[in-house]
């Protein structure tokens, strides 16, 4: 067995190797605990006949447990001085590929047909970089990759954000936007203490599965997106007077508005953080016709 990368003295000791410093604005904080990454890995239920696309490695802590479980790890990685890195903590797996890119620019599909082919079992496992968490998510769920869920480190704010529920605070655009294509939950609670550096927030790992049929159907799921994001552009106001504000002509077609809201059974005195995405989604098609008039 491998001596494990996540612990405070190896960290160490690959850093000060590689004269290796964080860069504050890719939010680089690398996990030194195994047990925390041995749990992260449980989650995701892995086999040997698994596949798993990490994003942002690091220096291979997640990497080799991912390796251990899985048939084939892809892990993409911004950062080219961590290439040498990479190479090196990962020489005794030949189940790993580094990929150099932008997780945001690369073509994810075309990866896995190519450094997966077979394989049916595909997980996201990964500590996501905390100042990119919603945009890799969403840019990740809208490529429609072969995979079967998420199991992701983020900021414990946006963690619960993403798993909230109808009429609690931190529900909102997001809840729907994540919850419209799988069940999400929170696996576990990180501390600080397991970062090096400590990050100045709390931690969550979140699990996502993959709705077969998404939870309600639509004419248009941008429109569903964008009307949720409309709901609630102020919290505090009226759901037919943040979208007034928050459809694009929304207050020159108030009485759309207010058609629509009756249509859908909805109270226009109602705030967003009430309705649910089935309310949401009859709220958008009724409100379709009206406001997507546009090729």
């Amino acid at each position: 067995m491998y001596k494990d990368i996540a612990t405070p003295i190896r960290t160490k000791e690959i850093l000060e190797k590689y004269g290796f410093s964080f860069k504050k604005s890719l939010g680089q904080n690398f996990l030194i605990d195994p047990n925390i990454l041995r749990n992260i890995v449980s989650h995701a239920h892995l086999t040997e006949n698994s596949g798993a696309i990490e994003v942002g490695p690091g220096i291979g802590a997640l990497t080799e447990h991912l390796a251990r479980e899985a048939q084939k790890v892809v892990s993409f990685e911004i950062d080219q001085r961590l290439l040498p890195v990479l190479e090196d903590t990962l020489s005794p797996y030949d189940n790993v590929t580094i990929v150099h890119s932008d997780i945001l620019k690369a073509d994810v599909v075309k990866v896995i047909e190519q450094e997966m082919p077979g394989i049916d079992d595909i997980m996201v496992v990964a500590n996501l970089p905390y100042y990119v968490t919603t945009p890799i998510l969403m840019k990740l769920l809208n490529d429609r990759l072969p995979i079967r869920g998420f199991v992701v480190m983020m900021q414990k704010e946006v963690a619960d954000r993403i798993t909230a529920q109808p009429g609690t605070k931190a529900y909102g655009s997001l809840s729907i936007a994540i919850q419209y294509y799988c069940t999400a939950e929170i696996a576990m609670i990180v501390p600080k203490t397991v970062f090096m550096p400590q990050p100045n927030v709390d931690s969550a790992v979140i699990r996502l599965i993959k709705h077969d049929t998404p939870p309600v159907q639509v004419i248009d799921e941008d429109f569903l997106f964008e009307v949720s994001r409309a709901s609630f552009a102020q919290r505090r106001k009226t759901i037919f007077n943040n979208l007034q504000t928050g459809l694009v002509n929304g207050k020159q077609n108030k009485e759309w508005i207010v058609k629509a809201l009756e249509e859908a059974g909805i109270d226009p005195t109602r705030r967003g953080e009430t309705l649910s995405i089935q309310e949401f989604g009859k709220l958008a098609d009724c409100l379709h016709p009206h406001f997507c008039v546009r090729q």
